[in-house]
């Protein structure tokens, strides 16, 4: 039997410890296919997106998917986020969260998924590109 994943646990955590610190919590975003973003801001395969009170309404931090409202160049627009696309969750303010290796997510995701005898509903892993990736401390 297959053990669900710490990551969404994780990520809510690391989120809500960000606001309870006053920080500005955002999510690092390997895009794809199952992503609903606004591809203008993509750049290398990513988007760095802040999901702080101030900038995201209606946020839905599920175990599958992160949803929530946003306004890009005043234009109101709805992400949709699928867990195994998160590359990452910091503070803005000191860079301190924590990095997934959103290809591992995406290979143990197909696994489960065959196992499931379903078909996979993701795109085969890819490498985002490092040059925009934050500075990444450990949480302590």
């Amino acid at each position: 039997m297959h053990t669900a994943s710490t990551k969404p646990y994780i990520l809510r955590a690391l989120y809500e410890w960000c606001i309870d610190q006053g920080f500005t919590p955002y999510v690092a975003v390997v895009v794809d296919a199952h992503t609903d973003v606004p591809n203008e801001y993509v750049k290398d395969g990513q988007i760095i997106l802040n999901i702080g009170p101030e900038a995201v309404h209606q946020l839905q931090m599920g175990n599958d998917v992160v949803r929530c409202a946003a306004r890009f160049g005043g234009v109101a627009r709805t992400l949709h986020i699928p867990v195994v696309n998160i590359a990452a969750i910091y503070a803005r303010e000191n860079g301190h969260g924590m990095a997934f290796d959103v290809a591992a997510d995406k290979a143990s995701l197909a696994q489960v998924v065959e196992e499931r005898d379903v078909t996979p509903q993701s795109d085969p892993p890819r490498s985002p590109s490092g040059s925009s990736r934050p500075r990444l401390t450990r949480v302590k």
